[in-house]
């Protein structure tokens, strides 16, 4: 599984996957391909959204909307920029602990092929109050 330590901003020193804002009138899966051209310097040519995960901070009303997806089939190498290392992983030796902690909980899902949705409230970015996850 490729990952990227983020090496900047939310979650600056953790492993995650790509992604980020919408552009304009972009659609969310457009935005998902172009931040993985923009953060780890491929294209994604098979690409499926596999969940929707909902993130709420404890004294923060934000709620942030995450959509997963799977990319089965990509062009080009990737490469380090501004934000992202990415670096592959085999699935047993994913660093979870230097993931986000509720990653752990979606990722055996997503590595099954299944969806999913869900919804994470923390208490700060290393400790999750409650959650509910769901296969769809």
């Amino acid at each position: 599984m490729l990952l990227g330590l983020k090496k900047r901003g939310f979650g600056e020193g953790r492993w995650n996957g790509f992604g980020g804002k919408l552009h304009g009138s972009e659609s969310i899966e457009e935005a998902a391909k172009r931040e993985l051209i923009e953060e780890a310097g491929i294209e994604a040519i098979e690409i499926e959204k596999r969940g929707v995960l909902l993130f709420e901070f404890e004294n923060n009303p934000e709620i942030l909307e995450v959509h997963i997806f799977g990319v089965d089939k990509f062009d080009g190498q990737p490469t380090e920029s501004e934000e992202m290392k990415p670096q592959w992983f085999s699935i047993d030796s994913l660093p979870l602990d230097q993931m986000w902690p509720d990653d752990r909980y979606w990722m055996p899902i997503f590595l099954s092929g299944k969806n999913f949705i869900g919804k994470f409230y923390f208490k700060d970015q290393s400790t999750i109050i409650s959650y509910d996850l769901k296969e769809t």
